[in-house]
């Protein structure tokens, strides 16, 4: 006989861990204990050798579908002749946190519950169990028990608590189990906040006006949602002009996946992802007989889709339905989560409100990810995957990284696990910016993590800088470009140096221009530039990022000169009378600072094509001029690739074959198509140029930019045949929203930390 002491560390709580090791001791015929503590599950077990080997070997072989195991520590101990297996109180006197886990998506098990008119939670738009449901949304602090989450104000029935109390439930200690009789209950509310119907006929009276052309906030997981019959070309239109969303694409839920295969085209890999305990949005190419309303997703052959992830869609949503199911907010602000707040900000936006009394205490908007390459990858990391950390290559000291100002997030780490919060949005709003700082605060209080440094972007006006320089602890400044990179380099426990290529539309450079489209030599500790696009100019500064035309009207002086009012091209039939103001600021080289962006490439091409000359939300001109290339195949336009320290890809002769083009009547997809070939080829080529000047073969490729699905594919093909080792952003979004990982690992390399 031996009685052995286990430590289980990583994401054991909430995930039905302490059931499982429960019914295992009972299995291998073994006596003691298990509980949480505040760093994961302790375990005290007693028996026969043989028996607990088994035991030992089973806790990783078979555990929990939602657990992740990152430690065991086990020690042996004096044997005490235990009687019995029992489940303690938890225990939080320890200094270290448990990994808190992901909310996730309602298992097959309780979609059968809520779908069985003979059972007690017939309709129960709060069923869970140990393998689903809310679990970071609600948890206000740990270790994770019941009285740490918004479910405490909720008592259990005796129904529930036998549930709760038998090992042979998969409900036993789950911690948000609830019935129709002791747990949280919806209503449907007009605008004023005056309930129109309980929780008997909320769900049917919501479905019917919904369907009917209404819209609709319905509160959720993690925030509100703004729901609208995507069938209905009149309601879609509506809530784009009460959220002030002009073009940006809506997200949809479809009751079932037979539907959404009805109007998408779905590989294996995408039906994984979207049933996943994830369950995120993602991004599906449209198939030909799609049929939803034209302002859905207006002039894009691809569409953001996810399936319901609570009982409550579920419950709203037939199976051969599709709603509209987008943020609640206004367009700028924060997703609305508290009822009070809800009301205020969407009781213009929504005519009803389907509300529930559970409280949210942290908001998650939905993830979004998408599948290139054959696997999943991430463009918004959120609900679901937060704040399950990311693995680091190595331990590294407690730290803060404060990420950029669009797509925000927030990084904190603890030995070799990295905590990146769920996604914040653009810190441009007061709201968005006290919903930041709230967000550390938070994540710092659940996580027990106090950091000794905090990291950040070079840039002086973010605000997520000015932040990290309000604090009084050691600080780092890091280039924007060097944390794209190192983001990727970290999910991917990549050690030696990278050729990294990061192309996006704005990042602070050592030289106080806007870089964004850089090949860098780069480590944790440090890079060098070895090449990047040519500077342009912003005839405007940000005005010209907003303003296409500005930028395509630098191109076209540079190459007409002075004459070029005689120019025959699209863009100069659509251009302001006041044009000629932009062509004086170019000569006196007046508010015109230089930009390497790749970003701006794009938007050049686009404006030139008079395809799109304002954009009304970030990227969207490169997004249409991706879209509109279509299946065309293209050639590639001439480029120049100067030598030297750094290099420069020159587009100028790219533009002035495109003006060419134009002008003897080439298609915009022809067009579009050949400009993605030729900055594909482009970087192809100044990879191979600074590998064969480094020798080094790890190529990492991130940035904003390549969320262009049609260049990343590109790219990825030239580099597939070649010495390369490729990779890129899996766990962390290649926009922004990645940037705070790759800080992290760059102060802690400048710090001598690792």
């Amino acid at each position: 006989m031996i009685r052995l002491n286990i430590l289980v560390r990583g994401t054991v709580q909430g995930v039905g861990f302490r059931p499982f090791i429960y019914r295992l001791a009972s299995e291998y015929n073994l006596k003691g204990w298990v509980r949480n503590n505040s760093a994961g599950v302790e375990i005290e077990i007693e028996g026969t050798v043989p028996n607990i080997e088994l035991f030992q070997k089973t806790i990783t072989s078979k555990k929990p579908q939602l657990a992740v195991i990152t430690k065991i520590i086990t020690k042996e101990i004096d044997v005490t002749n235990s009687v019995d297996f029992k489940i303690l109180e938890s225990n939080n006197s320890l200094l270290e946190t448990a990994m808190i886990s992901s909310d996730a998506a309602t298992c097959q098990d309780c979609l059968a519950d809520i779908t069985n008119d003979q059972g007690r939670r017939y309709g129960y738009a709060f069923t869970n169990c140990t393998n689903c449901g809310p679990r970071y949304t609600i948890i206000k602090s740990t270790p994770y028990d019941r009285a740490a989450t918004t479910m405490d104000s909720f008592k259990m029935c005796d129904a529930c608590k036998n549930e709760y109390n038998d090992p042979a439930n998969r409900r036993f200690h789950a911690q948000p189990n609830a019935c129709p009789v002791c747990g949280p209950q919806y209503q449907l509310l007009d605008n004023n906040g005056q309930q129109v119907a309980d929780e008997t006929t909320a769900f049917e009276l919501a479905r019917q006006l919904i369907a009917a052309g209404y819209i609709l906030a319905v509160k959720g997981l993690g925030g509100y949602h703004l729901a609208c019959n995507a069938y209905n070309e009149s309601a879609v239109k509506l809530l784009r002009a009460r959220k002030i969303r002009e073009d940006k694409p809506f997200a949809v839920m479809a009751g079932s996946l037979d539907t959404l295969k009805t109007i998408c085209i779905i590989s294996d890999e995408e039906t994984k992802l979207l049933t996943s305990p994830e369950s995120p949005i993602v991004l599906l190419n449209k198939s030909s007989n799609y049929n939803l309303a034209e302002t859905v997703s207006p002039d894009n052959p691809r569409i953001g889709v996810m399936l319901p992830y609570t009982p409550a869609h579920s419950l709203l949503i037939d199976s051969s339905q599709v709603w509209v199911m987008t943020s609640g907010n206004a367009s700028d602000e924060p997703i609305a989560y508290e009822d009070t707040d809800a009301l205020c900000r969407l009781s213009k936006i929504a005519d009803y409100f389907l509300v529930h009394n559970r409280p949210i205490y942290r908001r998650a908007d939905d993830s979004i990810a998408y599948v290139i390459n054959g696997s999943p990858a991430l463009l918004r990391r959120s609900r679901g995957y937060t704040p399950s950390p990311i693995k680091l290559p190595k331990s590294i000291p407690s730290m803060l990284a404060c990420g950029g100002e669009l797509k925000s997030t927030f990084c904190l780490t603890r030995d070799n696990n990295a905590y990146l919060s769920t996604h914040i949005g653009d810190l441009e709003t007061p709201a968005t910016y006290d919903y930041y700082v709230d967000s550390i605060r938070h994540y710092k209080q659940l996580l027990n993590i106090e950091p000794e440094c905090v990291a950040y972007d070079f840039h002086p006006e973010y605000l997520s800088t000015k932040y990290a320089l309000s604090l009084e602890i050691p600080k780092v400044a890091v280039q924007h470009h060097h944390a794209h990179i190192a983001a990727v380099m970290a999910e991917h426990g990549l050690q030696e140096a990278v050729i990294g290529v990061a192309f996006d539309g704005t990042g602070y450079g050592d030289d106080g221009s806007l870089w964004g489209g850089e090949f860098l030599v780069a480590d944790y500790k440090s890079y060098i530039r070895a090449a990047h696009c040519n500077y342009l100019p912003l005839p405007g500064g940000s005005k010209a990022i907003k303003e296409p035309w500005r930028l395509a009207l630098a191109v076209l002086y540079e190459h007409y000169g002075d004459t070029l009012k005689e120019a025959k091209l699209p863009v100069m039939e659509i251009l302001p009378p006041d044009w000629p103001i932009v062509i004086q600021m170019l000569d006196k080289k007046l508010n015109c600072p230089l930009t390497s962006s790749a970003g701006r490439l794009f938007d050049i091409v686009a404006a030139l094509c008079k395809l799109r000359t304002a954009i009304n939300y970030e990227g969207q001109a490169a997004v249409e001029l991706e879209l509109a290339a279509g299946n065309t195949k293209g050639i590639i336009l001439p480029y120049e690739i100067t030598t030297g320290r750094p290099s420069i890809i020159d587009f100028m002769p790219t533009y002035r074959k495109i003006i060419e083009l134009l002008g003897s009547g080439y298609t915009l997809d022809y067009i579009s198509a050949s400009f993605h070939n030729t900055v594909a080829d482009a970087i192809f080529q100044m990879i191979h140029k600074v590998s064969h000047e480094t020798g080094i073969a790890n190529v990492v490729l991130s940035g904003g930019v390549f969320q262009n699905i049609r260049l990343l594919n590109t790219t990825l093909r030239l580099l597939a045949d070649s010495k390369f080792r490729v990779l890129i952003p899996r766990q962390v979004p290649p926009n922004d929203g990645g940037l705070a990982l790759g800080q992290a690992l760059i102060a802690a390399a400048n710090l001598k930390l690792i």
